[in-house]
């Protein structure tokens, strides 16, 4: 018999707004990036908003700027998130279907790709408008984090991307989870709530180190650190995560039940490890390259 806490009956659809004659589902999990994103916006408009939190007195850019910054970022996110999913977890599919990157109605985002994105249109960004690369830089980093939050809360309502079987008290049976990988289970097994996990890590501990940061410990004026905290702290956050979360169904076969990319006998990493790695090397050497400089 199934032992843990029941999932709870949330709908993904928060509410829907009669249009003609149909009606438009305004979904938890976009409401999460509308919010997610604003709420960024806010708190980086206010550091912008006072000068003594920069070197030599003088934010990166102005407030206008961020307004026009904001829809490059939403660009970055949609686009480097997608096609990120598409060649990092597609197992192929962009080759043998390139059209598949478009179809965004299918699902699939990977956080990986969409900062990858962020990074190119902050580059050009910062390019165009003869701006500070590590002060816009610092600006992502530091709204970044609430819409990390949001959208692993969503996914935990969405109950999508659960965690691995386990009999923790504060296991959840999420509704179509299987249950072939929990031994001696004949139904919905209780998985960790890996989304919880993430949200916990990457938004809510981690966004607060940064505001502690950039308020408390003056960082600011040194371009480049929260930047490189914030990378760094990312990635091993989605590293840790990765231990309790369910690798995704593609990479999962009979012999490789943890759906390692790489194996290393009984151990290995899944691709969420593999490309979390990358980001905590990249964070310490621009937070050295930062603390050098400086």
């Amino acid at each position: 018999m199934a032992t843990g806490i029941p999932f709870p009956d949330i709908s993904p659809v928060l509410v829907e707004i009669p249009l003609g004659f149909t009606t438009v589902p305004i979904r938890w999990y976009a409401l999460a990036y509308i919010v997610g994103i604003y709420l960024g916006y806010v708190l980086v408009k206010r550091t912008l908003a006072k000068p003594a939190l920069w070197k030599n007195d003088t934010p990166p850019m102005t407030g206008e700027q961020l307004e026009a910054f904001l829809t490059w970022i939403i660009l970055g996110v949609i686009l480097g998130g997608r096609i990120g999913y598409v060649l990092f977890y597609g197992q192929g599919q962009f080759w043998t279907d390139p059209l598949s990157i478009f179809r965004v109605w299918e699902g699939g985002m990977s956080f990986h790709g969409g900062l990858l994105g962020v990074v190119i249109a902050g580059a050009l960004f910062c390019w165009k408008n003869k701006v500070s690369a590590w002060g816009v830089a610092d600006c992502l980093a530091l709204g970044t984090p609430p819409g990390l939050l949001l959208g692993r809360v969503a996914n935990f309502i969405n109950a999508e991307l659960w965690g691995r079987p386990t009999d923790l008290p504060w296991g959840v049976i999420f509704p179509g989870a299987a249950a072939q990988d929990c031994p001696g289970i004949t139904g919905p097994c209780a998985r960790h709530p890996s989304q919880l996990y993430e949200a916990a890590l990457e938004g809510l501990l981690l966004g607060a180190l940064l505001i502690a940061m950039v308020y408390a410990g003056r960082w600011l004026k040194r371009p480049g650190v929260i930047c490189g905290t914030f990378i760094a702290g990312y990635g091993l956050s989605r590293f840790i995560v990765e231990y309790f979360r369910q690798a995704d169904a593609q990479f999962i076969t009979a012999d490789n039940p943890l759906g390692h990319v790489l194996r290393m006998g009984e151990a290995g990493v899944t691709m969420g490890q593999l490309l979390s790695l990358p980001m905590v090397a990249i964070g310490l050497i621009i937070l050295a390259i930062a603390l050098r400089r400086a």
